[in-house]
């Protein structure tokens, strides 16, 4: 199985343990994990083919995206923000910030 059906496979568990509720499908918390899974197989694939120049490009749009939804997310609810980040290993941005 390749790793992008891997993905696939594994989004409805992905979804479960992120959502709010149990009609959540589309919060910033399911959509950051969904992303931080694609962009770790990404990650794995370009240690393994390192002049993929068009995965490479595709990983930093979707780094791009989840760092845009985590923005949201902090604006909104810092205690989502946090929770978030820890469920997904994910760097804490703010940590620099005034926002604690």
């Amino acid at each position: 199985m390749s790793s992008s059906k891997k993905i696939l496979a594994d989004k409805s568990n992905i979804i479960q343990k992120n959502q709010i509720h149990d009609d959540d499908t589309g919060s910033p918390e399911v959509q950051i994990a969904i992303l931080t899974a694609e962009i770790n197989n990404l990650t794995d694939h370009l240690k393994k083919n390192p002049k993929d120049y068009s995965s490479r490009v595709g990983l930093l749009k979707k780094v791009g995206k989840r760092a845009k939804l985590l923005r949201y997310l902090s604006s909104i609810s810092l205690s989502r923000y946090k929770k978030t980040i820890a469920v997904n290993n994910i760097r804490n941005r703010l940590s620099g910030s005034n926002q604690n």
